[in-house]
């Protein structure tokens, strides 16, 4: 089971590539909920954009756990979960090594609308 799965119960979308980007779907803020802010001609942030390029509360954490599950380098830490507040990624649980959680940090700041990594509740050992 991979990241992506795990933590939202989804499957990796057909072009990856193209969703760890977070590049918007044309008119997907006409999608975004009143409550979010977005008018229909605006832009979506790109810590909001989801997989498919929609809105979605939780786009930078999906795309996160997207782009940890396209990594050769990192295997899917069960106990490693991510989250996000705003456009800092948060990282929580225990990770085997510091080289691992050095890899999800360097992972997580390169997916667009990331801009910090948070990582005070995360364990090594």
């Amino acid at each position: 089971m991979g990241w992506l799965q795990r933590m939202f119960g989804m499957e990796k979308p057909a072009n990856p590539e193209q969703a760890v980007s977070g590049q918007a779907a044309p008119n997907a803020a006409a999608s975004a909920p009143p409550e979010a802010g977005v008018s229909a001609g605006g832009t979506i942030p790109p810590e909001r954009v989801g997989l498919s390029g929609e809105y979605d509360q939780s786009g930078l954490a999906k795309r996160v756990a997207l782009a940890f599950d396209q990594s050769n380098e990192l295997a899917d830490i069960e106990t490693l979960w991510v989250a996000q507040t705003g456009t800092t990624v948060v990282l929580k649980g225990t990770v085997p090594s510091q080289a691992e959680l050095n890899k999800a940090i360097e992972i997580a700041n390169g997916v667009n609308g990331a801009s910090a990594v948070d990582t005070n509740q995360v364990q090594v050992g």
